[in-house]
């Protein structure tokens, strides 16, 4: 099996290639979003100073509450119910790094670059059995010299 045909079949290299493709989607909207967040930090600056404050005595009271009540099932469910988000998410970003490749696989430049492979290595093939040909025709000849000038 081939190193494209392995690689073809594994998964990883789809998810990272959907991984790529979405994180280059998500990093052309950021420009637009960081002005708008700038916008709105200078309007709620002081609002937020305040709110923060508030929260983080809600939060540390929230807290005591629920280390309390929390029991190790829970935290074992709660941990499955991740897990099995992460691997949809994995099986996700699979799909789209498959229509990724496929894309790329077929485009007209990647075909010519494979028919330039496969060509390439043809040729190579063939020089490297001539230079095993004219080895041979060398190691001969050397020998067939030897002996006329030993005798």
């Amino acid at each position: 099996m081939t190193l494209a045909a392995r690689l073809r079949d594994n998964k990883a290299v789809y998810t990272v290639a959907g991984a790529g493709d979405l994180a280059v989607e998500k990093l052309r909207e950021v420009p637009e979003q960081v002005g708008r967040l700038r916008e709105n930090v200078t309007r709620y600056q002081g609002e937020v100073r305040e709110n923060v404050t508030k929260l983080q005595e809600e939060v540390r009271e929230n807290v005591s509450r629920l280390q309390e009540r929390v029991e190790g099932t829970d935290l074992r469910e709660l941990a499955g119910a991740y897990v099995s988000q992460v691997q949809g998410m994995i099986d996700e970003l699979a799909e789209r790094g498959k229509k990724i490749v496929a894309r790329v696989e077929n485009q007209a430049a990647t075909q010519e670059l494979t028919e330039s492979a496969k060509r390439t290595q043809r040729k190579t093939r063939a020089a490297v059995e001539e230079a095993g040909k004219t080895t041979r025709a060398a190691q001969r000849a050397a020998g067939d010299a030897s002996k006329k000038i030993g005798t």
